[in-house]
């Protein structure tokens, strides 16, 4: 009888257990990463567009791998470090590769390191598939952005600031291009803020048949340098410096230089109108013909010059002015006629356009008051444009396919979330990807008719771990403000939610231009924090401000000139929506950001004092003066020009007003939010005699990582929140 009672005891809380779902805690998101998703990384469509490759890094020894797309399954090796060391004696541990146009070859990149967001450097070799000879690139010490030459046995590379072009033919022949020096010029790559705000780190680029290369020129001796600390485990910490343009200051001189690959002759194009910034080249589909985007400094006015490098004859293709600004892409499409397709948001949402060879507008692809986020490409031969857009609602992504002449437009995804694609070369298979606020990431490939052909990543481990934790979902809605503006919001209850009770509330914000954190998409950080915080008892909500994106160019560009101020009302505004909520404390509402979230969790504490009990700013701008001057120029103009703009809605000049608890937070080597920033802001705090708190992480830069440093943030926010809101 004793028995029987202790095993049916024993078995009842066996099921108890089985049944019991855990809580989330902090080392879970930030230790342990448990919530991160998978996805397909890496993958390259072959030239045959039937097969794709893979770089394979298991067992130490980095292998790039070919596969079928309609079967999934491995085709060959194509080449390893393995037998890469076996046929040479080399020992080229490559962490990346590109192919030659012709797939013979793989250009191997070996020890890469990050330079800043996007670029980085390496030693490169070219290894030769049929004879099994390996070629390193001549030259001492790392370098960048090492490509093959379309058509002849050639790799082109930036050393020491300098471009170059190596033939493998000739006995490795080396030839250099341009003006290059430290803190002086640049050839064939690009400077900090080009990198930065217009999100390339190329700077030269082949003609479709290799028989020219166009390159940038950069001249930055005027650019003012910015220097930071290195502190490491050294006795006299280092002094870095680098070249950094902040608002109103002077930028590089841009120029863009084309070689003739079989004369080597190097020639300067002279554009006949004076510019401020070259923010793309392009090659037209015609060997010889290279077309230059060049705007003024203020970025609303916009002109593609066609240049013919035979000829050396230039003349305007295109131009596009706006009240506000022009934000820059890589939607243009060459056709075989001479055509191209563009992207432009002309109408007040940004669609597709269909342009003749003479820069004149034929049709507008797609329609309506929703906004094209995303353009995959065109199928010409089926005459198909493919596309994403947040046509159903703005949290949300679907993907379309589209006619040329703007018919029989079809949604090719099926589900609700966010839905994005990437297709093969010549658009014969795509690989769909879609989440939600629920569900992780869940990848398929897809023949060109829609029908699914095999699941390549369903995140079937983390879905089943996530079904043993207690979650509470996002909930999305729209917040009317006082004014009559709707807002896309979501909120997270907290868990064993009662609408009886009132709950204190922390508001998350990032609410820069065109920026959306409203997003119906997984997320395997922050959202997973929120838990931990739902856990004790918190409401977390999110709303996204005028100024976002995805909601057409006015709702956007309501914030030119006064970043800050539309931006605040809106946040201040969604503070009072929440306070008269029958289950909200109106008097225990916090908020948090980093970057520009935190700029403005800077604005809220003190422009809302009577509204926010708390805020948390990591990494944040706390002057536009102080930012670079792409970025912040192309929102506010200069500050010699708006002045007022400026300083009307800078955290410092608001510091009198704070009254609730403050936390700043900011990685000493930060080099795109200086440090700055957070020190003026402090001496402003200091002589208004107010008290805050304040957290340097030492070394660390804008996304502070490393080590246990970001569980180490993550609990001083959560310490910070639970002791002060």
């Amino acid at each position: 009888m004793i028995k029987k009672t202790v095993l049916g005891t024993f078995l009842l809380l066996s099921i108890l257990a089985v049944g019991q779902k855990k809580d989330v805690q902090l080392e879970n998101v930030w230790k342990e990463y448990q919530f991160f998703d998978r996805s397909t990384n890496g993958l390259r469509s072959m030239n045959d567009g039937i097969h794709y490759t893979v770089l394979n890094n298991a067992d130490k020894s980095p292998s790039i791998q070919k596969y079928s797309y309609k079967s999934g399954k491995p085709v060959e090796i194509i080449t390893s470090s393995a037998k890469i060391k076996a046929a040479t004696g080399e020992d080229v541990a490559f962490d990346s590769y590109q192919f030659s146009p012709d797939e013979s070859k793989v250009l191997l990149s070996v020890g890469t390191e990050s330079i800043y967001r996007h670029s980085s450097r390496s030693n490169y070799y070219v290894y030769d598939l049929k004879s099994k000879t390996i070629t390193a690139i001549k030259v001492d010490g790392k370098q960048q952005l090492a490509a093959f030459s379309p058509s002849r046995n050639q790799v082109a590379f930036v050393h020491n600031n300098r471009l170059h072009i190596q033939d493998i033919d000739k006995n490795n022949d080396v030839k250099s291009f341009g003006k290059g020096k430290e803190d002086a010029f640049i050839a064939g790559a690009v400077d900090w803020v080009y990198e930065e705000e217009f999100g390339i780190d190329e700077g030269y680029f082949w003609s479709p048949e290799g028989n020219y290369l166009a390159y940038y020129q950069f001249d930055e001796r005027e650019v003012p340098k910015f220097s930071m600390d290195v502190y490491g485990n050294m006795l006299y910490p280092a002094q870095y410096e680098f070249k950094y343009p902040k608002a109103g200051e002077a930028n590089s001189e841009v120029s863009i230089h084309i070689i003739n690959i079989e004369t080597m002759e190097d020639q300067k194009i002279d554009l006949p109108e004076s510019y401020e910034y070259i923010p793309r080249i392009k090659w037209t589909n015609e060997d010889d013909e290279l077309v230059i985007y060049t705007m003024n400094r203020h970025q609303n006015e916009l002109k593609l010059w066609k240049y013919e490098a035979d000829e050396n004859k230039i003349g305007v293709l295109m131009e596009e002015k706006a009240e506000a600004y022009i934000e820059i892409n890589d939607n243009i499409r060459f056709l075989k006629n001479g055509e191209f397709i563009w992207t432009s948001e002309m109408d007040g949402y940004h669609h597709i356009y269909h342009y003749n060879s003479k820069g004149e507008k034929k049709k507008q692809i797609t329609k309506g008051e929703w906004d094209v986020t995303n353009f995959y490409g065109i199928d010409e031969n089926k005459g198909l444009l493919y596309y994403q857009s947040a046509e159903e609602d703005p949290s949300r992504r679907s993907v379309y396919k589209i006619k040329m002449n703007g018919k029989s437009k079809k949604k090719i995804s099926t589900k609700i979330g966010w839905n994005s694609a990437k297709f093969s070369k010549g658009f014969k298979y795509y690989i769909h990807t879609h989440s939600s606020s629920t569900t992780p990431t869940f990848e398929t490939l897809h023949a060109n008719n829609g029908s699914v052909i095999r699941v390549l990543q369903n995140n079937e481990a983390l879905q089943k771990r996530l079904d043993g934790f207690s979650i509470s979902p996002k909930e999305f809605f729209t917040l009317t403000t006082e004014e009559g503006i709707d807002l896309k919001a979501w909120m997270i209850k907290p868990q064993n939610f009662d609408e009886s009770k009132k709950y204190p509330v922390l508001m998350f914000v990032y609410g820069g231009p065109g920026s959306q954190q409203v997003t119906d998409k997984y997320d395997g950080a922050n959202f997973f924090w929120y838990q931990t915080l739902a856990d004790q008892g918190y409401m977390v909500v999110c709303v996204d401000n005028r100024g976002t994106g995805a909601r057409g160019r006015d709702f956007r560009t309501q914030t030119y000139k006064q970043l800050g101020k539309y931006e605040t009302m809106d946040q201040i505004a969604a503070a009072k929506y929440l306070a008269k909520l029958d289950y909200v404390d109106g008097d225990r509402i916090g908020i948090w950001g980093w970057s520009y979230g935190g700029y403005m969790s800077s604005l809220c504490i003190t422009k809302g004092a009577d509204d926010f009990k708390l805020a948390i700013a990591v990494a944040p701008v706390t002057n536009w003066r102080f930012y670079d001057s792409i970025y912040t120029e192309r929102y506010m103009q200069t500050p010699q020009e708006n002045a007022q703009g400026y300083d009307d809605n800078s955290p410092i000049n608001h510091v009198d007003k704070l009254k609730g608890s403050y936390l700043l937070v900011h990685g000493s080597a930060d080099d795109n939010v200086h440090v700055q920033n957070t020190m003026r802001m402090i001496e402003s705090l200091v002589q208004a005699d107010k008290q805050f708190d304040l957290f340097i992480y030492p070394d660390k830069n804008h996304g502070i990582y490393g080590g246990n440093t970001r569980f180490h943030l993550y609990r001083k926010m959560t310490d910070f929140i639970i002791n002060n809101l």
